[in-house]
């Protein structure tokens, strides 16, 4: 007994230690800007977000379970409460699990459609997590909202959350009149990678006239390239949490299944060959930026020669599922008009202008709204108990007063 009390007191000090050092270490390394609502809730957060992901890195070097399965275990220990006004039904589209969402309120006429795919750099996230703005959407824009719980890396990698979000999204379009909505107003919808995603489908359904065409999408904070990581907003917000470059280069790796010894290539854009760069330059320029998100400090970055190596073994990166802004423009002039939302101290800002600009040029419709105190993953902390920010109240006001005026 003795024995095994001292090693549970050891293992329980180890976890402290590990605890207390990633938090004395985030007080030198994170950057929270003053700007932010809140700056010291985020501090606080960040801190909670690096403490589990230490101590998942430590049972993932056990090879006891991944770190984002260990945070998304934890995340997902939140107890969901009934919501009024919205019914709620888990359901299987063949085995992708969702969240079906309905207004309880009785309607004669068929309701608008919300496919919605949630955030998380395709480690972290979960229908869960997201409970309650799914609540939200669906009652305050009386609309059907079908979340999709894709399967997430490194369990399952590439291209695993297109399939899976596509495959939904398609048997949705098919029984639309199951669920009593117009199929003249269904919306694509998602935040970070979720918002991605959502892009990434509205491309691919161009062509598709099987189906009901998509009505709007809704993209908040999305990646939509990775060719450049010297884009202004990677130089300011690099460091802002809750999406630092590290954890979004981390996420990359887990997902694309890219060794992380190919980290520092990748932010000099050592993977990407001369060609490929001229080719897309005129769509990815900081020119593209205006010169008002420059001013907080940005410094053009010369380009560097192609590193063979880092090409072959990143590739997967340049595919085109994977760079929605570089799509050709056959695609992106045909897609339906956008709601874009973007923060100020999100490392990914720049990739919602780049896309807002590139959609524009197109003839594409876009809304855009600028959240100034914003960062990435605000729009999770939504109704989230002490850690609710302000910022992801008016995101989400924003996505249903865009939905009410379709």
């Amino acid at each position: 007994m003795a024995a095994l009390l001292l090693v549970v007191g050891a293992v329980g000090a180890l976890f402290a230690g590990v605890g207390l050092w990633e938090i004395c270490r985030q007080f030198f390394t994170a950057d929270i800007p003053a700007g932010i609502d809140h700056p010291g809730k985020l501090r606080v957060l960040h801190c909670v977000f690096q403490v589990l992901k230490a101590w998942g890195m430590i049972f993932e070097k056990l090879r006891i379970c991944s770190m984002p399965r260990f945070v998304r275990f934890v995340h997902d220990l939140i107890l969901l409460k009934k919501e009024p006004g919205v019914v709620v039904k888990d359901l299987h589209f063949g085995t992708i699990p969702v969240k079906l969402y309905q207004p309880t309120a009785s309607s004669r006429s068929l309701q608008p459609g919300i496919l919605f795919f949630h955030g998380g750099g395709t480690i972290l996230g979960s229908l869960k997590l997201y409970y309650k703005t799914c609540c939200h959407l669906c009652k305050e824009s009386n609309s059907v909202v079908l979340a999709v719980g894709y399967r997430s890396a490194p369990e399952h990698k590439f291209p695993t959350m297109l399939t899976d979000c596509l495959a939904a999204t398609v048997l949705f379009l098919k029984s639309l009149d199951t669920y009593g909505v117009d199929p003249a107003r269904v919306v694509l919808c998602g935040d970070s990678v979720g918002g991605g995603m959502a892009t990434v489908i509205c491309q691919q359904l161009v062509n598709r006239s099987d189906l009901p065409k998509i009505r709007a999408q809704i993209l908040v904070y999305p990646p939509v390239q990775f060719l450049d990581f010297q884009l202004p907003s990677y130089q300011q917000n690099r460091n802002v949490p809750l999406l630092t470059l590290d954890l979004l280069l981390q996420s990359i790796a887990y997902y694309l299944d890219i060794s992380p010894t190919w980290k520092s290539a990748l932010m000099k854009g050592a993977h990407v060959p001369a060609e490929v760069r001229e080719k897309y330059r005129k769509w990815l320029s900081p020119e593209n930026i205006p010169d008002r998100f420059k001013k907080r400090g940005y410094q053009p970055m010369p380009s560097v020669p192609l590193n063979e190596s880092a090409y072959l073994e990143t590739r997967v990166i340049l595919d085109s599922i994977n760079e929605p802004l570089l799509a050709e423009d056959e695609v992106v002039s045909r897609l339906p008009e956008a709601c874009i939302i973007s923060c100020e101290f999100d490392l990914l800002r720049d990739n919602s202008l780049l896309y807002k600009k590139r959609l524009e040029d197109l003839g594409v419709r876009v809304t855009w709204h600028h959240m100034e105190d914003g960062f990435h993953g605000v729009l999770s902390t939504f109704d989230f108990g002490w850690f609710n920010f302000p910022c992801s109240v008016r995101i989400l006001n924003t996505m249903v007063q865009f939905l009410k005026g379709l």
